[in-house]
């Protein structure tokens, strides 16, 4: 192996799975791990300083090169759980909207239902690190991520995006996958796969290693039923749709 390939992952709970397994593989020899939020992520692919990531979707169109080398993703095919419009009132007596900073999918998703499914004007918040506190009254916020799961117990209101989603369009929803900027050899994306795979086999593993503190939400049924890992046909159709949209 003449090169380390530099991969960039996600850095919240939902990517443990995938990153147990890598980080038990061979493949170690053969990259560097680099772990942020997703924008950062993104970023990163865009600046062609790491060689593929798990990104947001809506950065493909804006990629020279787009390359979907794996069979895995953090999709879903109902309740996400950690994707969510967040309120203390309901979301038709929202006036401000605050949307996250962390990923561009989950914002042009929630523009989409906005305007698509709840049929919802509200006047939309570029927000910055300690959006969170500001979320008040008729104030709400787009949160993703760790935070979400933290913010379920915060907010009465919860407007979940992948439910949302698939009941306005039926298909399952893709949030990130591994996305290459160039050609990546065959041989080295089975490897990866399976080590991505073998990690979702071992997921009373990938739940021990995580200190209880960070356990804010029931985290086997957040692997099993509300994040889903594989990159199915009908995941594809449900990502092509979204990209036509952005």
């Amino acid at each position: 192996m003449d090169r380390r390939w530099r991969i960039g992952a996600v850095s919240y709970l939902n990517t443990r799975p995938l990153l147990l397994g890598l980080e038990q593989s061979p493949l170690m020899d053969q990259m560097e791990l680099v772990k942020d939020y997703p924008a950062a992520i993104a970023q990163q692919l865009l600046d062609g300083t790491i060689d593929m990531g798990l990104v947001p979707v809506a950065i493909t169109p804006l990629l020279k090169e787009a390359h979907f080398v794996s069979q895995f993703c953090i999709g879903t095919e109902g309740e996400v759980a950690s994707v969510a419009i967040f309120s203390e009132v309901p979301l038709e007596q929202v006036s401000h909207l605050y949307l996250d900073y962390q990923s561009k999918t989950s914002v042009r998703l929630a523009q989409i239902l906005l305007k698509e499914y709840w049929k919802l004007e509200v006047e939309l918040l570029t927000a910055k690190e300690g959006y969170i506190n500001e979320i008040k009254g008729t104030i709400a916020g787009v949160i993703i991520g760790d935070r979400a799961l933290k913010a379920r117990t915060q907010f009465p209101y919860i407007y979940d995006l992948g439910s949302a989603w698939v009941a306005h369009t039926g298909l399952p929803f893709v949030f990130a996958t591994w996305i290459a900027n160039k050609h990546i050899p065959e041989e080295f994306m089975k490897a990866f796969d399976a080590a991505n795979e073998f990690g979702l086999q071992h997921l009373d593993q990938v739940i021990a290693a995580i200190p209880p503190n960070q356990q804010v939400y029931d985290l086997h049924q957040y692997y099993t039923h509300n994040i889903s890992y594989h990159l199915t046909p009908s995941k594809r159709k449900g990502m092509e749709l979204f990209l036509s949209s952005i």
